[in-house]
């Protein structure tokens, strides 16, 4: 069931590492984005979903023209081509700002399901090359990384994004000072419009360093998702 000897293979390797990182990267980036939503923007748990549901759009659609695309290409042109796609479409997210309207987060979500659908079976053909018929079932050492590598790359992306708010808030902060006649103006014009105390006129504050403390992070964690899309090309 578990073969070893399957990794001496260059095809196995490179193939195996590159659909298990890609996956990774792809899934956890699936679990923030939603909650980003739910969390900071306000969404209903229904309307987040509505909004990564047309990743499926073109996904389904060009599932069929890939099965007949590939016996008459290169599974590594196609791979790279899904994975030069997929970097355009967390380039994009990297640009949100906290202010974004519906259809700009719809926009990214729709196109990636065009590198998905240049994704699997691409990777998994090459992945399989070379092997004989004896080691196929064998394989299966290939999909238990991929989806450990799902598993645990949730856990990462989770922690990066906790920690990379905390740093964007600290540094946001450094400015929030009573030296700084932008913070004093904005406590002031708080207090002032919504009639509330200075407390509350800080903890508005506070929220909104919160926002966008969030917002900064998401990017962060878009764009180098991004460049890792790009590092694991050489790979295929």
């Amino acid at each position: 069931m578990v073969d070893p000897r399957l990794f001496a293979g260059r095809n196995f390797v490179g193939g195996t590492v590159a659909i298990s990182v890609a996956y990774g990267v792809f899934f956890g980036n699936l679990v923030l984005l939603p909650q980003w939503m739910q969390q900071y923007l306000n969404y209903r748990s229904v309307d987040a979903g509505l909004v990564t549901a047309p990743l499926g759009i073109f996904a389904v659609m060009l599932a069929p023209v890939m099965g007949k695309v590939l016996p008459l290409s290169d599974a590594r042109i196609i791979a790279t081509m899904a994975f030069v796609g997929f970097a355009f479409v967390f380039w994009l997210r990297s640009k949100y700002v906290i202010e974004i309207d519906t259809w700009h987060l719809v926009l990214p979500t729709l196109l990636q399901g065009i590198p998905m659908a240049m994704f699997f079976v691409p990777l998994t053909a090459i992945v399989l090359s070379g092997l004989p018929p004896s080691k196929i079932p064998a394989a299966g050492l290939s999909n238990f990384a991929r989806v450990f590598c799902g598993a645990v790359s949730t856990s990462l992306a989770g922690n990066a994004w906790d920690d990379r708010i905390a740093l964007h808030h600290e540094r946001l902060t450094e400015q929030a000072n009573i030296y700084n006649p932008t913070f004093l103006q904005s406590l002031g014009m708080s207090q002032s419009t919504l009639d509330i105390n200075t407390a509350q006129a800080r903890s508005m504050f506070n929220f909104t360093v919160n926002s966008q403390a969030a917002m900064m992070s998401l990017n962060d964690i878009f764009l180098i998702s991004a460049v890792i899309f790009i590092l694991i090309i050489p790979l295929i």
